[in-house]
């Protein structure tokens, strides 16, 4: 919830207008429960977005996740049926992705350390989805913050 490219996201998202929300998954920072694989975290993200739906029924649904988030956002679309996804350096090849909407914005490092970028290359192709690659960017995106930023709001201002 902490991390520093999911904040971010999140303030990237209030700049845009949207009400953003996020949380730990099960078992991190002082959440309950336990990892459950992205099984139990899947159905965390799907009762937060209808939380979210509850308290901004005006304002469209946006899933965004990072790494092991991408994983659980991409599973909560199949449900969902958000008006829009963003996912950055999804845990591809680590977790079996499901495929995506062909307008999702999918961002990744050249340079990511933990996720290779031609595992997720070999996934986006079958689905001809494009992949925006910040050059030198990392998993984390050191020195690559304001680039991710201006590349969501750029996306959605268009």
């Amino acid at each position: 919830m902490d991390n520093k490219v999911v904040t971010t996201l999140a303030k990237a998202f209030v700049e845009l207008g949207f009400a953003a929300l996020r949380f730990n998954f099960r078992g991190v920072g002082e959440s309950g429960g336990s990892y459950d694989k992205g099984n139990g975290e899947t159905l965390d993200a799907i009762a937060a977005a209808n939380f979210m739906r509850g308290k901004f029924p005006g304002l469209p649904l946006v899933g965004a996740g990072f790494s092991f988030g991408g994983y659980v956002q991409a599973r909560a679309a199949e449900v969902l049926q958000p008006q829009h996804l963003v996912l950055v350096a999804p845990a591809v090849g680590r977790f079996s992705m499901p495929p995506v909407p062909a307008d999702t914005l999918l961002v990744h490092g050249e340079l990511d350390e933990v996720i290779e970028l031609d595992a997720v290359l070999r996934w986006a192709r079958p689905q001809h989805l494009p992949v925006v690659v910040l050059v030198g960017a990392g998993h984390f995106f050191h020195g690559h913050l304001t680039q991710l930023r201006q590349i969501v709001l750029q996306h959605f201002r268009g």
